[in-house]
């Protein structure tokens, strides 16, 4: 029997987000939402991430600890090769009892992120 060496197609691998993108972000998209941008270093990358579904509603939701009821829109945008996620904002910006005004501290779970592919 000839056992056929693996293939790169074969090959899964641990990424995580820091690694493979230029930017990670969050920021107002008005004062009842959040708008996280993960944008990716290059366009292969990107389509990897996209065609596996890397980065999706359930592992997101998992991640921030929310329903995924909350998350409004989770859009993989080829121009920018860039997955933008929104959600409900937990607290209305600039309520009693916020602490980030302007959404822009929300998205260190991100940094965190590591999946298989």
């Amino acid at each position: 029997m000839i056992l056929k060496p693996e293939t790169k197609k074969d090959t899964i691998m641990e990424y995580n987000l820091r690694d493979i993108c230029s930017v990670i972000r969050s920021k107002n998209s008005g004062p009842y939402e959040l708008t996280f941008d993960v944008i990716f270093k290059d366009f292969d990358m990107y389509n990897k991430v996209k065609a596996a579904r890397a980065i999706n509603e359930k592992a997101f939701a998992e991640l921030f600890n929310i329903p995924m009821s909350d998350i409004m829109a989770l859009v993989y945008f080829d121009p920018a090769k860039a997955v933008k996620i929104t959600i409900i904002r937990p607290i209305p910006s600039g309520a009693l009892g916020e602490t980030d005004v302007y959404g822009a501290q929300q998205h260190s779970p991100l940094m965190g992120y590591t999946f298989n592919m």
